[in-house]
């Protein structure tokens, strides 16, 4: 973490470039974050790196809130990597800090909006289906005996997610009613989504595509040696160009969202159908930028500081 800023820096910055603080995950460094803070620096904004848990609403603040380094007075933009996981209250007003920044005029990316909308995998699949954006059949129900009901209804192989998760974590299949989770292993609610590729398939691939201010910085194939790709997971990083079909797709998806910057999975069917699967609006590239000449941070970073730059200039 970074020494806090005192008053007399936060001036002097506020004349050589922007205040930003960049939110990261409790108790970790992280790979990302770091690359991100170098490329911000290089551009002359002064950034001080910290965890929304440790911000806190506070009435004796000039702002309202007491971000660490910031001595009571607001950033000029905010750069969210992580929200980082806690009880429901927890995850609330880490949440409430964001909407906060972002309703007295501070530049959040990716705002809480659109983060509350990518985490929960329901509202992100009901948002591209109204749309108009092709997403696979999907059922989000409360209690065992409706998720049971619901599959024994249709005989095809499932998958389900949890309603909170990301890199492929808790994602299982279900071949019939019997095979569903137990209700506090998902918190009581089940996601299920058909599986989209043949029975006998072979080859486990989708894609990820990495957009930023409104346009594609680049893609790649992620493929699996097994029917889960995430490249946590153990998938293989592939170079890749994306046809007009995928950029298109994905360019409609972070819109439906109304993300700044988001990594979008697209998967095809059996039998070819170009899908959206998920987003994620906090999404790591470290696969990514392994197969790819684009410095992802640095385009990152000059993105989000134009963005704070054209907020600060109203």
């Amino acid at each position: 973490m970074n020494k806090p800023v005192t008053t007399t820096e936060l001036d002097k910055a506020t004349l050589s470039g922007p205040r930003i603080v960049l939110f990261v995950e409790d108790g970790s460094g992280d790979w990302h974050a770091r690359r991100l803070k170098k490329a911000m620096e290089a551009r002359g904004a002064q950034v001080v790196t910290t965890t929304l848990s440790a911000c806190a609403f506070d009435t004796s603040c000039p702002s309202g809130l007491d971000i660490p380094g910031f001595d009571g007075l607001l950033p000029d933009g905010a750069f969210v990597r992580s929200v980082s996981t806690g009880t429901l209250e927890q995850i609330t007003l880490r949440l409430g800090i964001l909407h906060a920044l972002r309703e007295s005029g501070v530049r959040v990316w990716n705002d809480a909006r659109a983060i509350e909308r990518c985490v929960d995998k329901s509202t992100a699949t009901f948002l591209f289906q109204k749309a108009g954006l092709a997403t696979p059949p999907t059922r989000v129900v409360e209690t065992l005996a409706r998720a049971q009901a619901h599959l024994s209804a249709d005989p095809r192989p499932f998958v389900l997610k949890p309603l909170f998760g990301s890199q492929g974590n808790g994602v299982r299949r279900a071949h019939s009613a019997d095979e569903l989770p137990a209700p506090e292993e998902v918190g009581d609610v089940y996601y299920m989504q058909h599986y989209l590729r043949a029975p006998d398939a072979t080859l486990f691939e989708d894609w990820r595509v990495f957009v930023s201010k409104g346009r594609l910085l680049s893609s790649m194939v992620r493929r699996g040696k097994s029917w889960i790709t995430n490249v946590h997971q153990g998938a293989e990083p592939i170079a890749h160009e994306p046809c007009t079909e995928m950029s298109q797709l994905a360019l409609a998806a972070v819109a439906a969202i109304g993300a700044d910057y988001a990594g979008v999975d697209l998967i095809r069917d059996a039998s070819g159908r170009l899908m959206v699967l998920e987003i994620n609006s906090n999404p790591a590239w470290k696969g990514l930028q392994s197969v790819t000449t684009i410095d992802i941070a640095d385009t990152l970073a000059a993105d989000f500081l134009a963005a704070v730059t054209k907020v600060s200039a109203r």
